[in-house]
């Protein structure tokens, strides 16, 4: 993986005033080297205790019975049970949820750099979760000028351009995600080992972290080829374990197969993954783009910063995400710079400067906003969905 260089934009983006990349990266200064005792405490903190709380939703009885802290009255009782559940089956997700977004920091380091964290991620990580690093290689794409917000940007849809049930669709998805990807990796992996075609076909549709279903992945080199196969087969052993434990014992090692109820914690979990990650997904932009190149300022615009209310925001836009428009700026900033590098932004830049109109005040607001903007789209004649998103293909 190579990294993304943005240039300098022409100065003078009409009515908006002008924007300077080079001013900009003097104001936030030094904020691009990524620290790595900050990326492995939090990696690893977040994913204990998610283990922890994860286990947890089906044995509460452990949140009072610890080597750590022991309670005998209320290990005695019972009515705290199912309260406990669904306060760790939140806790759980949510920490989940946080270490999976570390691939979105991955894609953007160096190949040669953090090669220890990735490796420890993937294995913690991304082979559970089924997200091993190779299916997030596209976002890329999504930052590079000429393709973002253009059918070759996979991450990328219309949204209001489109009637609003566009929008519905897309949220459709986080209910059979999960499942997909059970089958991806579960039933169709082994199949492309036999069949060059259909390796070929998997790896263009069914092997990218994308909104656009119609989006086709570029086949891979060699080198990525070696990459990916080797994650491919790591999950495919991953689903054949979880298999297995589901249906036998193992004496010493194990006591008993794994509880069905163990599947559906799995699902769950998968499904609420994937709708806090959607709902981000729909404010992390506005979604204006026609389908034909936009310049500098107008991806600018089109992405959307939240610095207010950090704590909320940190837990349905961890790991810097709630920081997307200065994100689009500097892709390479690490996101425990990022809060800092806006606040200098925006005490430094002009009055004018069009980066101010990316702040907006709550997720929430702004998709009831795209709602709007989609559902205006209903009330005159548009042009088919598809037309509009593939028009620069």
């Amino acid at each position: 993986m190579s990294q993304i260089s943005i240039s300098e934009p022409t100065r003078g983006a009409g009515p908006l005033g002008g924007f300077s990349l080079s001013q900009a990266r003097t104001i936030v200064g030094g904020s691009f080297r990524p620290n790595p005792w900050i990326y492995w405490t939090d990696f690893l903190t977040s994913w204990s205790i998610g283990v922890a709380a994860f286990a947890a939703v089906t044995h509460p009885q452990l949140l009072a019975s610890n080597a750590l802290w022991h309670n005998a009255d209320l290990a005695a009782r019972t009515d705290w049970h199912w309260p406990a559940t669904v306060a760790m089956f939140f806790v759980s997700s949510l920490l989940y949820y946080r270490c999976s977004l570390f691939i979105h920091e991955l894609v953007h380091i160096r190949a040669d750099e953090f090669k220890a964290f990735r490796f420890v991620w993937n294995m913690l990580c991304g082979i559970p979760f089924l997200i091993p690093s190779f299916v997030y290689y596209t976002h890329l794409d999504h930052h590079r000028r000429k393709h973002y917000g253009t059918h070759e940007d996979g991450e990328y849809i219309s949204l209001s351009n489109m009637p609003a049930r566009a929008i519905l669709i897309y949220l459709s998805q986080i209910l059979v995600l999960p499942i997909l990807g059970v089958v991806r990796w579960g039933v169709l992996t082994p199949m492309t080992w036999f069949s060059p075609r259909l390796r070929n076909w998997v790896h263009q549709h069914m092997s990218s972290m994308i909104m656009d279903p119609k989006y086709i992945r570029p086949l891979p080199t060699k080198k990525a080829l070696r990459i990916i196969r080797m994650q491919e087969v790591l999950c495919f052993l991953f689903i054949c374990f979880v298999g297995v434990r589901m249906t036998m014992s193992y004496g010493l090692l194990f006591n008993e197969p794994l509880p069905p109820s163990m599947l559906l914690q799995i699902y769950l979990t998968g499904v609420f993954i994937v709708a806090m990650n959607s709902l981000r997904t729909l404010g992390a932009h506005r979604w204006t783009s026609h389908g034909t190149e936009m310049n500098f300022v107008e991806q600018m615009l089109d992405s959307i910063n939240y610095p207010h209310a950090p704590l909320i925001g940190g837990l349905w836009a961890p790991i810097g995400l709630r920081f997307h428009a200065l994100h689009h700026i500097f892709p390479t900033m690490p996101y425990h710079a990022m809060a800092k590098a806006h606040r200098r932004l925006m005490a430094e830049l002009p009055a004018d400067s069009p980066y101010r109109q990316t702040e907006a005040r709550s997720l929430t607001m702004e998709i009831i906003r795209l709602w709007k903007r989609a559902r205006a789209n209903e009330q005159q004649p548009t042009e088919d969905p598809q037309t509009i998103t593939r028009r620069s293909a």
